[in-house]
């Protein structure tokens, strides 16, 4: 006689389907009778990982929070701390400094400089390497670059200067130092900061609170800066701005006088130089019907940064 096989019944009131509910955690009635407490593994499990995505998630956020470059990491502790106030004397005062170390050149027709490139000379490309690097965004890379050095250290032939214009550079260099902070628009074109101010010009917007002035209206004063059209663009008008990236050149007013305007600029004939700028009576670089006095330089904006005075 063949003998029975036992076959183990479920424990009382409960199912193997209810078993099977209770440990992916789904929510069943027990059966009845069934008192046990309830062990939703399954979503603990769920739980667990949801927690480690989300921690790693925001290891990796502190990561990129941590790794984060400051606007001004480049920039010494008396100008990223607010040690004085942003004035036009103090970038005045700076642009001036820079244009005695680089010998005093002054720009108002031929080369004074006789073909020699000032910015690949021993102590001046140095200077060139710090107008980047204290002056454009620290996450440029731009930053590296120097009077005659690329991003790499590579000497670039003297023939490929304009591709590593540093004028801009330079003015940014000026405005980061004398203090100004997040107050203005640092570009390694001078066309952004132009763009910059004429759209918080038109919109009214406070950030950054630079603006921009007609030459046919505004009377220049020493701090701000005077900006001209080059190549393609040397016809712009204020009218245009903004306008898509456009040659230009932008520099800073040191000193007034009856009819005249002195300006130091960056890259003028390869170096740091001053440049005499005609104006009217009133001070003015162009008449009220819009003709521009200087014969050289189409002088179209004037910008104007927030100086805290």
């Amino acid at each position: 006689m063949k003998a029975k096989q036992r076959v183990k019944a479920p424990r009382r009131g409960r199912s193997i389907a209810s078993a099977v509910a209770r440990w992916a955690g789904r929510d069943v009635a027990p059966a009845r009778g069934d008192r046990s407490v309830r062990r939703p593994r399954l979503r603990w499990l769920l739980g667990g990982a949801g927690l480690a995505v989300i921690w790693a998630g925001s290891l990796v956020g502190l990561t990129i929070w941590l790794s984060r470059v400051p606007y001004d990491a480049h920039a010494p502790a008396y100008a990223s701390r607010h040690y004085s106030p942003f004035t036009r004397q103090a970038a005045i005062a700076i642009a001036r400094r820079e244009w005695r170390a680089w010998g005093e050149v002054v720009v108002d027709g031929p080369s004074p400089t006789n073909g020699v490139k000032l910015e690949r000379q021993e102590g001046l490309w140095q200077r060139v390497g710090d107008y980047w690097w204290e002056g454009v965004s620290p996450t440029d890379h731009d930053t590296a670059w120097t009077g005659m050095h690329d991003d790499t250290g590579t000497v670039f032939p003297a023939d490929q200067d304009g591709v590593y214009a540093w004028s801009a550079a330079f003015v940014d260099y000026v405005m980061r130092v004398a203090g100004a902070r997040d107050l203005f628009p640092y570009a390694v074109a001078h066309a952004d900061y132009i763009n910059a101010a004429a759209l918080a010009t038109r919109d009214g917007t406070s950030k950054p609170s630079v603006r921009a002035e007609r030459p046919e209206v505004y009377a220049p004063r020493p701090g701000d800066l005077i900006c001209s059209g080059r190549h393609d663009a040397a016809r712009m008008r204020y009218d245009d701005l903004p306008a898509p990236h456009f040659a230009s050149h932008c520099a800073i007013v040191v000193d007034k006088a009856p009819g005249l305007l002195s300006i130091v600029g960056g890259n003028v004939e390869d170096a740091v130089a001053l440049t005499h700028v005609p104006t009217t009576p009133e001070g003015r670089l162009a008449n009220t019907n819009g003709q521009v006095l200087d014969d050289r330089y189409s002088w179209f904006v004037i910008v104007v940064p927030p100086y805290e005075e």
